[in-house]
Protein backbone atom coordinates (compact mmCIF):
# COMPACT_ATOMS: atom_id res chain seq x y z
CA UNK A 1 0.00 0.00 0.00
CA UNK A 2 1.45 3.55 -0.53
CA UNK A 3 -0.25 6.80 1.45
CA UNK A 4 -1.73 9.26 -0.14
CA UNK A 5 -0.83 12.80 0.34
CA UNK A 6 -4.27 14.19 1.57
CA UNK A 7 -7.64 12.29 2.96
CA UNK A 8 -9.08 15.78 2.84
CA UNK A 9 -8.52 16.12 -0.92
CA UNK A 10 -9.84 13.04 -1.80
CA UNK A 11 -12.56 12.82 -0.25
CA UNK A 12 -15.92 13.30 -2.06
CA UNK A 13 -17.08 16.78 -0.92
CA UNK A 14 -20.28 16.56 -2.83
CA UNK A 15 -21.40 13.32 -0.89
CA UNK A 16 -20.42 15.51 2.25
CA UNK A 17 -21.80 18.86 1.27
CA UNK A 18 -24.84 16.99 0.64
CA UNK A 19 -25.05 15.30 4.65
CA UNK A 20 -24.32 18.60 5.58
CA UNK A 21 -27.45 19.98 3.92
CA UNK A 22 -29.82 17.40 5.09
CA UNK A 23 -28.32 17.76 8.76
CA UNK A 24 -29.41 20.99 8.80
CA UNK A 25 -32.80 20.79 6.98
CA UNK A 26 -33.54 18.25 9.44
CA UNK A 27 -32.49 19.78 12.53
CA UNK A 28 -34.76 22.76 11.24
CA UNK A 29 -37.57 20.53 10.77
CA UNK A 30 -37.17 19.12 14.26
CA UNK A 31 -36.98 22.57 15.28
CA UNK A 32 -40.21 23.86 13.70
CA UNK A 33 -42.30 21.06 14.83
CA UNK A 34 -41.76 20.66 18.12
CA UNK A 35 -41.44 24.27 18.82
CA UNK A 36 -42.61 25.73 22.22
CA UNK A 37 -43.08 29.49 22.94
CA UNK A 38 -42.14 29.36 26.55
CA UNK A 39 -38.61 27.86 25.40
CA UNK A 40 -37.26 29.25 21.88
CA UNK A 41 -34.07 28.67 22.41
CA UNK A 42 -32.63 26.05 20.28
CA UNK A 43 -30.16 25.27 22.75
CA UNK A 44 -32.71 24.69 25.32
CA UNK A 45 -32.30 20.94 25.99
CA UNK A 46 -35.61 20.51 27.88
CA UNK A 47 -37.06 20.67 24.64
CA UNK A 48 -37.05 17.83 21.49
CA UNK A 49 -34.95 20.32 19.38
CA UNK A 50 -32.34 21.39 22.01
CA UNK A 51 -31.69 17.16 22.80
CA UNK A 52 -31.54 16.82 18.55
CA UNK A 53 -28.99 19.22 18.38
CA UNK A 54 -27.17 17.48 21.12
CA UNK A 55 -26.93 14.48 19.38
CA UNK A 56 -26.60 16.48 15.85
CA UNK A 57 -23.10 17.70 17.55
CA UNK A 58 -22.44 14.28 19.32
CA UNK A 59 -22.89 12.61 15.55
CA UNK A 60 -20.49 14.98 13.83
CA UNK A 61 -17.75 14.69 16.80
CA UNK A 62 -17.85 10.66 16.10
CA UNK A 63 -17.73 10.61 12.35
CA UNK A 64 -14.57 13.31 13.10
CA UNK A 65 -12.92 10.31 15.08
CA UNK A 66 -14.84 7.61 12.28
CA UNK A 67 -12.58 9.78 9.00
CA UNK A 68 -8.84 9.82 11.44
CA UNK A 69 -9.05 6.10 12.11
CA UNK A 70 -7.09 4.29 8.92
CA UNK A 71 -9.57 2.73 6.80
CA UNK A 72 -8.14 -0.37 7.27
CA UNK A 73 -8.91 -1.02 10.78
CA UNK A 74 -12.58 -1.47 10.23
CA UNK A 75 -11.66 -4.42 7.78
CA UNK A 76 -9.59 -6.14 10.41
CA UNK A 77 -11.65 -5.28 13.13
CA UNK A 78 -15.35 -6.35 11.12
CA UNK A 79 -15.51 -9.50 13.17
CA UNK A 80 -15.39 -7.66 16.63
CA UNK A 81 -17.27 -5.22 15.98
CA UNK A 82 -20.06 -7.83 14.26
CA UNK A 83 -19.85 -9.92 17.69
CA UNK A 84 -19.95 -6.57 20.25
CA UNK A 85 -23.17 -5.22 17.90
CA UNK A 86 -25.03 -8.72 18.56
CA UNK A 87 -23.79 -8.69 22.00
CA UNK A 88 -25.98 -5.44 22.74
CA UNK A 89 -28.74 -6.89 20.80
CA UNK A 90 -29.34 -9.74 23.28
CA UNK A 91 -28.35 -7.36 26.41
CA UNK A 92 -31.31 -5.07 25.08
CA UNK A 93 -33.57 -8.18 25.01
CA UNK A 94 -33.20 -8.48 29.47
CA UNK A 95 -34.17 -4.51 29.35
CA UNK A 96 -37.36 -3.25 30.66
CA UNK A 97 -40.28 -2.70 27.46
CA UNK A 98 -40.69 1.10 26.08
CA UNK A 99 -43.62 0.89 23.92
CA UNK A 100 -44.16 -2.89 24.03
CA UNK A 101 -40.67 -3.46 23.14
CA UNK A 102 -37.17 -3.99 24.54
CA UNK A 103 -34.98 -1.96 22.13
CA UNK A 104 -33.39 0.22 24.07
CA UNK A 105 -30.49 0.75 26.39
CA UNK A 106 -30.60 3.76 29.18
CA UNK A 107 -27.52 5.58 29.30
CA UNK A 108 -28.66 8.31 31.98
CA UNK A 109 -31.74 10.36 30.92
CA UNK A 110 -31.11 8.83 27.23
CA UNK A 111 -31.23 5.73 25.60
CA UNK A 112 -30.00 4.16 22.31
CA UNK A 113 -31.57 1.22 20.05
CA UNK A 114 -28.60 -0.73 19.41
CA UNK A 115 -30.57 -2.40 16.52
CA UNK A 116 -29.38 0.56 14.68
CA UNK A 117 -25.95 0.08 14.95
CA UNK A 118 -26.22 -3.58 14.05
CA UNK A 119 -26.36 -1.99 10.39
CA UNK A 120 -22.59 -0.72 10.53
CA UNK A 121 -21.90 -4.19 12.16
CA UNK A 122 -23.32 -6.39 9.57
CA UNK A 123 -22.43 -4.05 6.57
CA UNK A 124 -18.97 -4.17 7.84
CA UNK A 125 -18.63 -8.33 8.22
CA UNK A 126 -20.42 -9.00 5.38
CA UNK A 127 -18.31 -6.96 3.01
CA UNK A 128 -15.37 -8.74 4.60
CA UNK A 129 -16.79 -12.23 3.77
CA UNK A 130 -18.01 -10.94 0.27
CA UNK A 131 -14.19 -9.99 -0.65
CA UNK A 132 -12.68 -13.15 0.79
CA UNK A 133 -14.81 -15.77 -1.22
CA UNK A 134 -14.46 -15.64 -5.11
CA UNK A 135 -18.13 -15.88 -5.98
CA UNK A 136 -17.63 -16.96 -9.28
CA UNK A 137 -16.66 -20.69 -7.56
CA UNK A 138 -19.11 -20.13 -4.81
CA UNK A 139 -20.41 -22.98 -2.76
CA UNK A 140 -22.80 -24.26 -0.35
CA UNK A 141 -20.43 -22.83 2.73
CA UNK A 142 -20.41 -19.57 0.76
CA UNK A 143 -24.22 -19.10 0.79
CA UNK A 144 -24.85 -19.88 4.29
CA UNK A 145 -21.99 -18.14 6.00
CA UNK A 146 -23.04 -14.71 3.76
CA UNK A 147 -27.25 -15.49 5.10
CA UNK A 148 -25.66 -16.42 8.72
CA UNK A 149 -24.05 -12.78 8.84
CA UNK A 150 -27.41 -11.34 7.99
CA UNK A 151 -29.55 -13.66 9.76
CA UNK A 152 -28.35 -13.36 13.28
CA UNK A 153 -29.16 -9.84 14.27
CA UNK A 154 -32.70 -10.46 12.25
CA UNK A 155 -33.50 -13.04 14.58
CA UNK A 156 -32.62 -10.96 17.26
CA UNK A 157 -34.06 -8.19 16.08
CA UNK A 158 -37.15 -9.71 15.82
CA UNK A 159 -37.20 -11.01 19.82
CA UNK A 160 -37.46 -7.18 20.31
CA UNK A 161 -39.85 -6.87 18.69
CA UNK A 162 -38.30 -4.28 16.00
CA UNK A 163 -40.47 -5.22 12.63
CA UNK A 164 -38.92 -1.66 10.86
CA UNK A 165 -35.63 -2.83 11.92
CA UNK A 166 -36.07 -6.53 10.78
CA UNK A 167 -36.91 -5.54 7.17
CA UNK A 168 -34.44 -3.03 6.49
CA UNK A 169 -32.14 -5.85 7.27
CA UNK A 170 -33.33 -7.75 4.27
CA UNK A 171 -31.62 -5.01 2.40
CA UNK A 172 -28.24 -6.55 2.22
CA UNK A 173 -30.11 -9.32 0.32
CA UNK A 174 -29.74 -7.04 -2.91
CA UNK A 175 -25.95 -6.38 -1.83
CA UNK A 176 -25.22 -10.36 -2.29
CA UNK A 177 -27.45 -10.04 -5.82
CA UNK A 178 -25.34 -7.52 -6.63
CA UNK A 179 -21.75 -9.39 -6.21
CA UNK A 180 -23.00 -12.67 -7.34
CA UNK A 181 -23.96 -14.63 -4.37
CA UNK A 182 -26.89 -16.65 -4.69
CA UNK A 183 -28.82 -19.64 -3.52
CA UNK A 184 -28.05 -21.77 -6.57
CA UNK A 185 -25.64 -23.84 -5.00
CA UNK A 186 -28.34 -24.58 -2.70
CA UNK A 187 -31.21 -25.29 -4.73
CA UNK A 188 -28.96 -27.35 -6.97
CA UNK A 189 -27.86 -29.56 -4.11
CA UNK A 190 -31.04 -30.11 -3.13
CA UNK A 191 -32.38 -30.90 -6.82
CA UNK A 192 -29.45 -33.52 -7.47
CA UNK A 193 -30.31 -35.85 -4.75
CA UNK A 194 -33.46 -36.29 -6.48
CA UNK A 195 -32.36 -39.87 -8.34
CA UNK A 196 -31.82 -39.31 -11.93
CA UNK A 197 -31.78 -35.78 -12.01
CA UNK A 198 -28.61 -33.85 -12.38
CA UNK A 199 -28.71 -30.36 -12.54
CA UNK A 200 -25.44 -27.91 -13.49
CA UNK A 201 -26.89 -24.49 -13.34
CA UNK A 202 -30.40 -23.10 -12.38
CA UNK A 203 -31.58 -19.64 -13.70
CA UNK A 204 -32.48 -18.62 -10.25
CA UNK A 205 -29.19 -16.44 -9.90
CA UNK A 206 -29.92 -14.38 -13.00
CA UNK A 207 -33.70 -13.62 -12.55
CA UNK A 208 -33.30 -12.77 -9.05
CA UNK A 209 -35.83 -9.31 -9.59
CA UNK A 210 -38.48 -11.38 -11.55
CA UNK A 211 -38.97 -14.19 -9.04
CA UNK A 212 -39.13 -11.08 -6.21
CA UNK A 213 -41.22 -9.47 -7.62
CA UNK A 214 -43.47 -12.85 -8.01
CA UNK A 215 -42.74 -13.11 -4.46
CA UNK A 216 -44.64 -10.15 -3.16
CA UNK A 217 -47.90 -10.69 -5.68
CA UNK A 218 -48.49 -14.00 -4.24
CA UNK A 219 -47.20 -12.83 -0.17
CA UNK A 220 -50.13 -9.97 -1.08
CA UNK A 221 -52.56 -12.26 -2.78
CA UNK A 222 -52.00 -14.56 0.39
CA UNK A 223 -52.68 -11.84 2.77
CA UNK A 224 -55.57 -10.52 0.97
CA UNK A 225 -57.39 -13.82 1.33
CA UNK A 226 -56.44 -14.80 4.04
CA UNK A 227 -59.54 -13.74 6.13
CA UNK A 228 -61.75 -14.53 3.71
CA UNK A 229 -63.93 -17.78 3.60
CA UNK A 230 -65.84 -19.25 0.84
CA UNK A 231 -69.21 -20.56 0.28
CA UNK A 232 -70.59 -22.71 -2.24
CA UNK A 233 -74.52 -22.76 -3.57
CA UNK A 234 -74.24 -26.47 -4.29
CA UNK A 235 -72.46 -26.99 -1.02
CA UNK A 236 -74.65 -24.61 1.61
CA UNK A 237 -72.55 -26.43 4.69
CA UNK A 238 -69.54 -26.41 3.40
CA UNK A 239 -67.16 -23.54 4.25
CA UNK A 240 -63.86 -22.97 2.78
CA UNK A 241 -60.75 -20.67 4.20
CA UNK A 242 -59.91 -18.18 1.60
CA UNK A 243 -56.33 -19.17 1.77
CA UNK A 244 -56.53 -23.04 0.38
CA UNK A 245 -58.33 -21.35 -2.81
CA UNK A 246 -54.75 -19.24 -3.48
CA UNK A 247 -53.24 -22.80 -3.05
CA UNK A 248 -55.70 -24.49 -5.18
CA UNK A 249 -55.56 -21.97 -7.83
CA UNK A 250 -51.88 -22.45 -7.77
CA UNK A 251 -52.53 -26.29 -8.46
CA UNK A 252 -54.61 -25.41 -11.60
CA UNK A 253 -52.42 -22.93 -12.77
CA UNK A 254 -49.44 -25.77 -12.45
CA UNK A 255 -51.22 -28.39 -14.42
CA UNK A 256 -52.01 -26.35 -17.18
CA UNK A 257 -48.27 -25.03 -17.35
CA UNK A 258 -47.23 -28.31 -17.15
CA UNK A 259 -49.52 -30.29 -19.95
CA UNK A 260 -48.42 -27.50 -22.21
CA UNK A 261 -44.72 -28.41 -21.57
CA UNK A 262 -45.37 -31.74 -21.99
CA UNK A 263 -46.85 -31.05 -25.55
CA UNK A 264 -44.24 -28.85 -26.64
CA UNK A 265 -41.33 -30.28 -25.30
CA UNK A 266 -38.89 -33.13 -26.85
CA UNK A 267 -39.59 -36.85 -24.58
CA UNK A 268 -36.43 -36.66 -22.76
CA UNK A 269 -36.94 -33.05 -21.70
CA UNK A 270 -40.57 -34.41 -19.89
CA UNK A 271 -39.13 -35.33 -16.80
CA UNK A 272 -36.91 -32.62 -16.07
CA UNK A 273 -40.01 -30.59 -17.09
CA UNK A 274 -42.72 -32.24 -14.50
CA UNK A 275 -39.55 -31.54 -11.96
CA UNK A 276 -39.81 -28.06 -12.68
CA UNK A 277 -43.63 -27.60 -12.62
CA UNK A 278 -43.89 -29.60 -9.26
CA UNK A 279 -40.74 -27.63 -7.43
CA UNK A 280 -42.35 -24.27 -8.89
CA UNK A 281 -45.91 -25.41 -7.12
CA UNK A 282 -44.40 -26.92 -3.83
CA UNK A 283 -41.84 -23.72 -3.39
CA UNK A 284 -45.19 -21.41 -4.51
CA UNK A 285 -47.54 -23.26 -2.27
CA UNK A 286 -44.63 -23.45 0.91
CA UNK A 287 -44.52 -19.46 0.47
CA UNK A 288 -48.09 -18.98 1.07
CA UNK A 289 -48.81 -21.29 3.83
CA UNK A 290 -45.98 -19.16 5.06
CA UNK A 291 -47.19 -15.81 4.75
CA UNK A 292 -50.43 -16.84 5.77
CA UNK A 293 -49.68 -18.52 9.04
CA UNK A 294 -47.13 -16.09 9.84
CA UNK A 295 -50.05 -13.41 9.24
CA UNK A 296 -51.88 -15.17 11.62
CA UNK A 297 -48.95 -15.36 14.06
CA UNK A 298 -48.64 -11.40 14.33
CA UNK A 299 -49.29 -9.38 16.99
CA UNK A 300 -52.83 -7.49 17.00
CA UNK A 301 -51.39 -4.28 16.08
CA UNK A 302 -48.51 -5.71 13.01
CA UNK A 303 -51.76 -7.20 11.43
CA UNK A 304 -53.94 -4.25 11.75
CA UNK A 305 -51.01 -2.01 9.91
CA UNK A 306 -51.07 -4.78 7.31
CA UNK A 307 -54.48 -5.39 6.81
CA UNK A 308 -55.58 -1.27 6.94
CA UNK A 309 -52.81 -0.52 4.24
CA UNK A 310 -53.62 -3.46 2.21
CA UNK A 311 -57.53 -2.26 2.43
CA UNK A 312 -59.02 -5.13 4.13
CA UNK A 313 -60.52 -2.89 6.94
CA UNK A 314 -61.14 0.58 7.12
CA UNK A 315 -60.70 2.94 10.34
CA UNK A 316 -59.62 6.18 9.70
CA UNK A 317 -59.98 7.93 13.34
CA UNK A 318 -59.22 4.74 14.62
CA UNK A 319 -56.37 1.89 14.12
CA UNK A 320 -55.75 4.16 10.91
CA UNK A 321 -55.82 7.62 12.52
CA UNK A 322 -51.94 8.10 12.18
CA UNK A 323 -51.90 7.23 8.25
CA UNK A 324 -55.06 9.09 7.73
CA UNK A 325 -53.94 12.11 9.86
CA UNK A 326 -50.22 11.76 7.86
CA UNK A 327 -51.83 12.11 4.37
CA UNK A 328 -53.75 15.13 5.45
CA UNK A 329 -50.69 17.06 6.63
CA UNK A 330 -48.83 16.53 3.29
CA UNK A 331 -52.01 16.77 1.30
CA UNK A 332 -52.81 20.12 3.12
CA UNK A 333 -49.25 21.56 2.40
CA UNK A 334 -50.34 22.22 -1.54
CA UNK A 335 -48.00 23.52 -3.84
CA UNK A 336 -45.74 25.75 -1.85
CA UNK A 337 -46.43 25.19 1.34
CA UNK A 338 -47.72 26.94 4.03
CA UNK A 339 -44.44 28.62 5.00
CA UNK A 340 -41.94 27.58 7.83
CA UNK A 341 -43.50 27.39 11.70
CA UNK A 342 -46.91 27.19 9.49
CA UNK A 343 -47.60 23.56 10.28
CA UNK A 344 -50.77 23.29 11.84
CA UNK A 345 -52.34 19.54 10.40
CA UNK A 346 -48.65 18.40 11.72
CA UNK A 347 -47.11 19.83 14.58
CA UNK A 348 -46.90 18.84 18.09
CA UNK A 349 -48.98 21.33 19.71
CA UNK A 350 -51.75 20.36 17.23
CA UNK A 351 -51.00 16.83 18.12
CA UNK A 352 -53.21 15.73 15.08
CA UNK A 353 -50.27 13.32 13.78
CA UNK A 354 -48.81 11.31 16.58
CA UNK A 355 -45.09 10.92 16.28
CA UNK A 356 -44.60 13.74 14.32
CA UNK A 357 -41.17 14.37 14.60
CA UNK A 358 -39.94 11.20 14.39
CA UNK A 359 -41.57 8.64 12.15
CA UNK A 360 -43.75 11.38 10.34
CA UNK A 361 -41.20 13.70 10.12
CA UNK A 362 -42.04 14.08 6.66
CA UNK A 363 -45.34 15.55 7.42
CA UNK A 364 -44.44 19.10 8.73
CA UNK A 365 -42.13 19.65 6.34
CA UNK A 366 -44.23 18.29 3.24
CA UNK A 367 -46.98 21.12 5.12
CA UNK A 368 -44.88 23.63 5.18
CA UNK A 369 -42.76 24.02 2.19
CA UNK A 370 -45.32 22.22 -0.30
CA UNK A 371 -44.87 19.82 -3.32
CA UNK A 372 -42.08 22.10 -4.75
CA UNK A 373 -40.12 21.69 -1.39
CA UNK A 374 -40.61 17.84 -1.21
CA UNK A 375 -39.40 17.40 -4.53
CA UNK A 376 -36.25 19.30 -3.74
CA UNK A 377 -36.08 16.88 -0.69
CA UNK A 378 -36.77 13.86 -2.52
CA UNK A 379 -33.84 15.00 -5.18
CA UNK A 380 -31.49 15.47 -2.44
CA UNK A 381 -32.00 11.83 -1.29
CA UNK A 382 -31.54 10.69 -4.70
CA UNK A 383 -28.56 11.99 -5.34
CA UNK A 384 -26.75 11.07 -2.27
CA UNK A 385 -27.82 7.77 -3.67
CA UNK A 386 -26.97 8.18 -7.03
CA UNK A 387 -23.50 9.67 -5.57
CA UNK A 388 -22.70 6.63 -3.15
CA UNK A 389 -23.53 4.24 -6.08
CA UNK A 390 -20.82 6.15 -8.21
CA UNK A 391 -18.53 6.09 -4.90
CA UNK A 392 -19.03 2.33 -5.12
CA UNK A 393 -18.47 1.67 -9.01
CA UNK A 394 -15.28 3.54 -8.25
CA UNK A 395 -13.57 1.55 -5.54
CA UNK A 396 -10.48 -1.11 -6.11
CA UNK A 397 -10.83 -2.99 -2.95
CA UNK A 398 -14.34 -5.61 -2.98
CA UNK A 399 -14.62 -4.55 0.52
CA UNK A 400 -14.83 -0.88 -0.11
CA UNK A 401 -16.97 -1.89 -2.83
CA UNK A 402 -19.61 -4.10 -1.13
CA UNK A 403 -20.28 -1.89 2.53
CA UNK A 404 -20.67 0.93 -0.11
CA UNK A 405 -23.49 -0.70 -1.47
CA UNK A 406 -25.07 -1.48 1.69
CA UNK A 407 -24.83 2.01 2.99
CA UNK A 408 -26.70 2.80 -0.23
CA UNK A 409 -29.14 -0.04 0.29
CA UNK A 410 -29.95 1.02 3.62
CA UNK A 411 -30.81 4.15 2.76
CA UNK A 412 -32.43 3.45 0.23
CA UNK A 413 -34.65 1.09 2.35
CA UNK A 414 -35.40 4.17 5.12
CA UNK A 415 -35.84 6.78 2.27
CA UNK A 416 -38.17 5.00 0.27
CA UNK A 417 -40.30 3.27 3.65
CA UNK A 418 -40.57 6.47 5.11
CA UNK A 419 -42.04 8.48 3.03
CA UNK A 420 -43.87 5.70 1.82
CA UNK A 421 -45.32 5.38 5.07
CA UNK A 422 -46.31 9.64 5.34
CA UNK A 423 -48.21 9.35 1.65
CA UNK A 424 -49.90 5.91 2.35
CA UNK A 425 -47.96 3.79 -0.14
CA UNK A 426 -46.19 1.49 2.54
CA UNK A 427 -47.43 0.02 6.12
CA UNK A 428 -46.64 1.87 9.23
CA UNK A 429 -43.49 0.01 10.47
CA UNK A 430 -41.62 2.78 12.22
CA UNK A 431 -38.89 3.34 10.26
CA UNK A 432 -37.41 6.87 10.74
CA UNK A 433 -36.24 9.09 7.70
CA UNK A 434 -32.31 9.25 7.76
CA UNK A 435 -30.82 12.57 8.81
CA UNK A 436 -34.36 14.20 9.44
CA UNK A 437 -36.26 12.32 12.21
CA UNK A 438 -35.33 12.96 15.99
CA UNK A 439 -33.87 10.47 18.03
CA UNK A 440 -30.13 9.89 18.37
CA UNK A 441 -29.64 6.21 17.68
CA UNK A 442 -30.22 6.77 14.12
CA UNK A 443 -28.25 9.99 13.75
CA UNK A 444 -25.26 8.74 15.10
CA UNK A 445 -25.60 5.70 13.37
CA UNK A 446 -26.14 6.96 9.68
CA UNK A 447 -23.33 9.77 10.23
CA UNK A 448 -20.61 6.66 11.56
CA UNK A 449 -22.00 4.40 8.20
CA UNK A 450 -21.46 7.61 5.57
CA UNK A 451 -18.05 9.05 7.77
CA UNK A 452 -16.66 5.04 6.97
CA UNK A 453 -17.67 5.28 3.71
CA UNK A 454 -16.48 8.66 3.01
CA UNK A 455 -12.62 7.83 4.97
CA UNK A 456 -13.18 4.23 2.55
CA UNK A 457 -13.43 6.34 -0.71
CA UNK A 458 -10.41 9.10 0.60
CA UNK A 459 -7.97 5.95 0.58
CA UNK A 460 -9.10 4.40 -2.35
CA UNK A 461 -6.21 5.07 -4.06
CA UNK A 462 -3.74 3.62 -1.62
CA UNK A 463 -5.12 0.38 -2.32
CA UNK A 464 -3.42 -2.29 -5.05
CA UNK A 465 -5.83 -5.10 -5.66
Amino acid sequence: MRKGDSLVAHMDWALFATYIVMLIIGMATVYSVAYNEDHPNIYEYSEKYGKQLVWLGISLFLGLMVFLIDSDIYRKFSVPIYLFTLFLLVIVLFTPKINGARAWLGIGSMGVQPAEFAKIGTALLLARFISTVNVKQQNIQTVLIANAIILMPMVLILLQPDAGTFVVFTSFLFVMYREGITYDPLILRVINRIPGIRFKSTWVGGHFIPILFVVIMLSVVTLLMSNEVLEFSFLPNVKVPGFYSVVATLLLISLLFLIFLRVVSARRERGRATLVVILGFSMAAGLSSVVNYGFQGLRSHQKDRIELFLGMKEDPNGKDYNRNRAMAAVGSGGFLGKGYREASVSSVRSNHVPESETDFIFCPFAEEWGFAGTFILVALYMFMLVRIIIIAERQRAVFNRVYAYTVAMILFYHFAINIGMNIGFAPVIGIPLPFFSYGGSSMMSFSVMMFILLKLDSQRRDVLQ
